[in-house]
């Protein structure tokens, strides 16, 4: 059962890190490339983060759970507090925030500047919509970075648990 769970573990990050990679360096810019109007690319690359966040945000309470099962049934209860808090666990947690902030803070309200715009391409840089629009998705790409960064540190430290 410990094994089960530990690759439940692994199979959540495993997952949620390939979707962000594949999104990232796949599908985004496969969008701009392919599609031709660049707010059609923005609308489906949008569409697919959203799609994103939900599934990471799901992966990592799944991996969370299943660390909690693990821990509960194979650790003394003296252990398990200390046990929960380990620094893969919590790069689990940052991701999960930094997910929940993206999408909730930044993609809906990147969302809104896009309808407001109407065509992200057509209006002026120096407009303050446009102003905003980009200022908001370069803090988007950062966000992304750390869930990137993140999940490969939660995975190299999971990774470590498991060679102890």
């Amino acid at each position: 059962m410990s094994t089960l769970l530990r690759s439940i573990e692994f199979l959540c990050l495993s997952l949620w890190l390939g979707s962000d990679v594949f999104l990232s360096f796949v599908v985004a810019p496969g969008a701009f490339s392919v599609l031709s109007a660049r707010d059609q690319a923005g609308a489906f690359v949008g569409f697919a983060l959203g799609r994103l966040h939900f599934f990471g945000v799901l992966c990592g309470i799944v991996f969370l759970v299943a660390r909690l099962i693990r821990l509960r049934m194979f650790t003394r209860p003296d252990q398990i507090g200390a046990s929960l808090v380990t620094p893969a666990a919590l790069a689990v947690v940052l991701m999960i925030a930094l997910t929940v902030a993206s999408q909730h803070g930044v993609t809906s309200r990147l969302a809104r500047l896009r309808s407001e715009m109407g065509s992200i391409e057509k209006t002026p840089a120096e407009s303050p919509l446009r102003i905003e629009f980009d200022k908001l998705h370069r803090l988007s790409v950062r966000l992304e970075g750390g869930v990137l960064l993140a999940g490969l540190a939660a995975l190299i430290l999971l990774v470590r648990e498991n060679a102890r």
